[in-house]
């Protein structure tokens, strides 16, 4: 009898330890996600007010983070959902494709031609944009209280900036580092692969008639320079110039690229070109086509554009 007592006083006081272990567990559970939340909200008083200098030496102040973002330019739409704030983002071009999320955002026109009165209609916190943007557009978002941020970066190195500095901006310091730190590291890595490589002669078709090439300066100069290839029309005049035909011939690339722009282009249009059939790159069928957003958008897929055009210039160096 005593010793079913004792039994179920050891049952009893088992259950109790059970049971004040887990509500004790759950209580330092709780002050450990209060502490979390507390740090963050720590962190993000610290970073708020934020003066940031944009692309083209504007001051900015932000009081607080923002909420909403409308982007004018592909490449910063990308941008900001890379940095996990896309749900941030009320308003975006037409040509704001990528990631798919991207397509379903009010549209307020194109690169080159804004609906101002949209864009104040949305009464977003920021507009982000490409280039120094249309004087009477600026003014009118200023004058609408919204701030506005200018970029143009024009290198790799340019880009990770704006990552850095839109990680700033929008709160999201942390994954602007993990990405720039990524970015770079592959940057790094394609390069190191290609330096030991004969530099290979590219021309890179912007258009067909009349003919332009990607000039100095140009994002496809730097990629192919970083690639491991020589751009024949590096010292042509502007980032994207006219270039002659005869001088096409003359310096006979060995690799053709060109974006993958039209239906109608394709790598036997290009070659069957009246002339095309003396150029070396024709003869050795190394005329490829890529992706044009991905070559043409100063933002995160950058480094994967490299690692593209490195791999059409020595496929082999990357089998190894």
């Amino acid at each position: 009898m005593i010793n079913i007592r004792n039994k179920k006083l050891i049952v009893i006081l088992l259950t109790f330890v059970l049971i004040t272990t887990v509500f004790t567990g759950c209580i330092e559970k709780k002050k450990e996600n209060n502490k979390e939340d507390s740090k963050e909200n720590q962190e993000v008083s610290k970073l708020y007010p934020l003066t940031v200098e944009d692309g083209f030496g504007n001051k900015v102040k932000f009081e607080k983070e923002p909420m909403k973002i409308v982007s004018l330019a592909p490449s910063h739409t990308e941008i900001l959902y890379s940095l996990d704030v896309g749900s941030k983002v009320i308003g975006n071009t037409t040509y704001c494709d990528y990631p798919k999320e991207a397509k379903k955002v009010t549209k307020i026109g194109d690169s080159q031609n804004v609906n101002l009165e949209k864009i104040i209609e949305l009464s977003p916190d920021l507009v982000i944009q490409y280039g120094e943007g249309k004087k009477e557009v600026n003014k009118g978002i200023k004058a609408a209280g919204i701030k506005l941020l200018s970029y143009e970066p024009e290198s790799i190195d340019e880009v990770l900036n704006v990552i850095k500095e839109l990680g700033d901006v929008t709160n999201s310091r942390r994954k602007a580092k993990i990405l720039t730190v990524e970015m770079g590291a592959k940057k790094d890595y394609i390069i190191g692969k290609v330096k030991d490589e004969k530099k290979v002669k590219v021309f890179y078709e912007i258009w067909h008639e009349p003919l332009m090439a990607a000039g100095p300066g140009s994002f496809v100069d730097e990629l192919i320079t970083l690639a491991g290839g020589e751009n024949i029309a590096k010292d042509a005049k502007g980032k994207y110039p006219k270039f002659d035909f005869e001088q096409l011939i003359e310096r006979n690339p060995e690799v053709y690229l060109t974006a993958n722009d039209l239906k109608s282009k394709t790598a036997e249009s290009i070659k069957s070109r009246e002339g095309y059939e003396a150029i070396k790159a024709v003869k050795d069928d190394k005329v490829y086509l890529l992706d044009g957003n991905m070559l043409s958008r100063p933002g995160p897929r950058i480094v994967d554009a490299l690692e593209l055009v490195a791999k059409k210039l020595h496929p082999e160096t990357f089998k190894k």
